[in-house]
């Protein structure tokens, strides 16, 4: 198994500075007006400093997730045990101390083994999220009443789900090297902070994280690894697999896929075969609750069943989830396949997860937390990202005032006609950015990430690769400029005069910022594509006597 690397091997670095997401933003730009402005064109950071962009990153993650907690205290204090419709009202339930009890952590029962009164016979989560959620009640040392044991077991489980956090932060901060500060995405989101406790998931999504963050790294061990360790406690971190697959088989990577798919499965068998073979009832309970849930909340299905008056049955339900997926994924080797240049690995990520959450027969709002690290990585532009993110906290609200509606007796809160606008939103949201992620797919000169000269930065072995099988025209092996003016930092041609440093003659040292096409600017600020830097009236500045595009702080970007 390889070993984990250090922090020097997964340090953001290399011979380019990092990207600046305020001078390529707008959004960004705008936003950092509330800190004192983006930062000057020579501005440096000092290599000694503290504020790096780990630190920054982990610690905005950790205080909206603080920020979250304090949006549940309403529910803490008392709406979680005074009947149901108050925690409604108030926007802040939580499965967790409902379960506490519910699952026999009170009672001291041990779950998959010990068989539960009621209806649900045994533990309905994953192996690996059942131990963590017996690890709390382990550390749930309370001996007052079974409300205060049930507040400490929210507290316990929040604090270790803060640490998934941070870890989520510095993982995803360490994927992209040159694009450190793409995590904030993850780390301002609204919707992290309003569901990170409501349940269990962000275990599952702290072990994805790093699992990237590994193949980013060339670790297809360690990522095969921690992609088991993440399907022991969520299913949906396997559907990596399927993007991997078509990535590979295009690149002629199979060993690494392989090697991969190898360390997965048997690191899955490790975590679930001691509860297969002493509790085969309470382990499977999972699977089949799974398979036999009726339409719910969120779902396309859910709206389509209630708009129609027609009742559709699990099975039902579970063919035609099976059928898109299965059309989706058809669909996604085609383009995997056709595109003018390889996607990348986390484009395709984000878009095997998005469609299994649209296509699933249930929606919970803190699925949104599987797909929030992905889209970062993605799509790292914020607005984008943010429309999508005012969509799911429409549907956080909505979820919420609909339950109030049908639970209490005053019909207080939002009719299923307002529910449904809710999930319409929802889905609207999600397809809205699946759909700016495949046209940057389509058209690679728009995709933010590879308009500074990168391939595949969370790719790991295929950053770079050249391409073995493709349905289209093979794209270069290497991450080359893609199109547009070049520009020379520095340079100063035979005969000109104007400002700007001259370079002595001789070659071009390694490490160099010199740099051709839209992405040459170090401090960030591109030159635009479908304009030239002779005609662009909003041209001020000129190196040599190259002219620059857009104004010092000037943000350029993509539609």
């Amino acid at each position: 198994m390889s070993t984990m690397p250090s922090a020097e091997e997964t340090s953001v670095y290399d011979d380019r500075p990092d990207v600046r997401p305020t001078r390529r933003d707008s959004v960004a730009a705008s936003g950092s007006e509330l800190i004192g402005g983006p930062a000057g064109r020579w501005a440096r950071r000092s290599p000694g400093g503290s504020a790096t962009p780990v630190r920054v990153v982990a610690l905005v993650a950790i205080g909206m997730f603080a920020l979250g907690m304090v949006q549940k205290l309403p529910c803490y204090n008392w709406a979680w045990f005074r009947g149901a419709n108050s925690q409604y009202t108030h926007a802040c339930y939580s499965d967790i101390p409902h379960l506490y009890v519910g699952r026999g952590f009170s009672d001291g029962l041990l779950p998959y083994f010990d068989r539960l009164t009621g209806d649900m016979e045994y533990l309905e989560y994953p192996v690996l999220t059942g131990l963590f959620m017996q690890i709390a009640s382990w550390l749930d040392l309370s001996d007052g009443t079974l409300q205060e044991q049930q507040q400490m077991y929210w507290m316990v489980n929040a604090g270790m789900l803060m640490i998934c956090t941070a870890v989520i932060a510095v993982c995803v901060t360490r994927t992209h090297r040159r694009r450190p500060w793409d995590a904030l995405l993850v780390a301002l989101a609204p919707a992290f902070a309003l569901t990170a406790t409501i349940n269990w998931d962000l275990l599952a999504v702290a072990l994805t994280a790093a699992a990237m963050l590994m193949w980013s790294r060339g670790r297809a061990v360690a990522f095969g690894v921690l992609i088991g360790l993440a399907t022991a406690a969520k299913l949906y971190p396997a559907l990596l697999f399927a993007p991997l697959l078509l990535l590979c088989w295009r690149a002629g990577r199979w060993r690494e896929f392989l090697t991969a798919s190898l360390a997965a499965a048997g690191t899955w068998l490790a975590v679930n075969l001691p509860v297969m073979i002493g509790a085969p009832e309470g382990w499977k309970k999972f699977y089949t609750f799974s398979q036999e849930r009726q339409v719910d909340f969120g779902s396309l299905w859910l709206v389509l069943q209630q708009r129609t008056d027609s009742a559709l049955d699990p099975e039902t339900a579970n063919n035609y989830a099976m059928l898109l997926m299965v059309l989706i994924f058809a669909g996604m080797a085609l383009l995997t396949l056709s595109a003018p240049r390889r996607p990348r690995f986390a484009q395709l990520a984000f878009l095997i997860v998005a469609a299994f959450i649209l296509t699933n027969k249930v929606y919970s709002p803190q699925y949104v937390l599987w797909l929030i690290p992905l889209a970062a990585l993605a799509r790292p532009r914020w607005r984008d990202f943010l429309i999508w993110q005012a969509c799911e906290v429409l549907y956080f609200l909505g979820i919420w005032m609909y339950l109030a509606f049908t639970t209490g007796g005053k019909n207080q809160g939002l009719p299923a006609e307002g529910y449904h606008l809710a999930v319409v939103a929802h889905l609207v949201g999600t397809l809205y950015l699946c759909a700016v992620v495949v046209r940057d797919i389509l058209r690679p000169d728009r995709d933010g990430v590879r308009q500074d000269g990168a391939d595949d930065p969370s790719g790991g072995v295929l950053d770079g690769a050249p391409d073995r099988f493709t349905l289209a025209r093979r794209a270069p092996a290497g991450a080359g400029p893609l199109g547009g003016p070049a520009v020379s930092w520095g340079v100063e041609p035979a005969g000109a005069s104007g400002p700007g440093p001259v370079r002595p003659a001789g070659p071009v040292p390694s490490g160099d910022p010199v740099r051709t096409g839209p992405a040459a600017e170090p401090d960030g600020a591109a030159v635009r594509p479908d304009r030239s830097p002779e005609t662009d009236p909003e041209t001020t500045e000129t190196a040599g006597n190259t002219k620059i595009a857009g104004k010092p702080g000037t943000p350029r970007e993509p539609s």
